[in-house]
């Protein structure tokens, strides 16, 4: 099992609207998720800033991002979403969420 977090900043404007639209996330979506071996999904929010956490369970993480980066009801999803977010002002030019590195762990 992989364990995957990141971060991205939401404005205060958009809070309500990214809240409502992921109290109830397209089943579609959740299906290629989860066909895509992401489980234990959650997002939580901070102020300003989104922090999400995933495990994946597959034995091809690539193959199976792609899948889920490729699927058009993923990409209509994220059309409507990603609007709404601010990647973090020191990021790379093409860096959405931001990737972060594990630091403890505790089973």
């Amino acid at each position: 099992m992989r364990r995957l977090a990141s971060v991205i900043g939401l404005p205060a404007g958009n809070v309500e609207e990214y809240e409502r639209l992921h109290a109830a996330v397209w089943p579609a979506v959740l299906d290629r998720l989860s066909r895509s071996h992401v489980t234990n999904y959650s997002i939580y929010r901070h102020g300003k800033l989104l922090f999400s956490y995933m495990e994946y369970v597959g034995d091809d993480f690539e193959s199976d991002m792609a899948a889920i980066a490729v699927d058009p009801t993923t990409q209509e999803w994220w059309a409507v979403c990603e609007p709404l977010q601010r990647p973090l002002p020191d990021g790379a030019p093409d860096e959405r969420w931001r990737d972060l590195p594990e630091v403890f762990h505790l089973d």
